[in-house]
């Protein structure tokens, strides 16, 4: 699979997620929304992309969803942590979804 984003070719993985990790960039992000049924980025969908590349690029790994719950609570207060928030954003939820479209490495165990 293939995404173009400004002229330029980014391979992705069968079922979408970023090769090169060097490559993500929002104008991407917005690409990988779209093949994920998500026609348009809002602030909260970028609130959600933001805090997830920064617990990546800060620990290595990709945020267990409990625990990014946690971290949307303290960021952005109680309404906007829970898994039902982020599914109403994101239809796959933070693992399948969220993740994909900030460019993030699929988990283990993840189609």
């Amino acid at each position: 699979m293939q995404a173009v984003v400004n002229g330029k070719v980014i391979e992705l993985s069968e079922a979408g997620w970023l090769n090169n990790l060097d490559e993500w960039s929002e104008a991407l992000a917005v690409e990988i929304a779209r093949n994920e049924k998500i026609p348009e980025l809002g602030q909260e969908h970028w609130d959600i992309i933001h805090t997830a590349r920064e617990f990546f690029l800060d620990n290595g790994v990709v945020c267990e969803p409990r625990a990014f719950s946690k971290i949307m609570k303290e960021k952005f207060g109680k309404d906007r942590s829970d898994q039902k928030y982020i599914y109403s954003l994101f239809p796959t939820g933070l693992i399948k979804c969220a993740n994909k479209v900030a460019g993030l490495p699929r988990p283990k165990g993840c189609s």
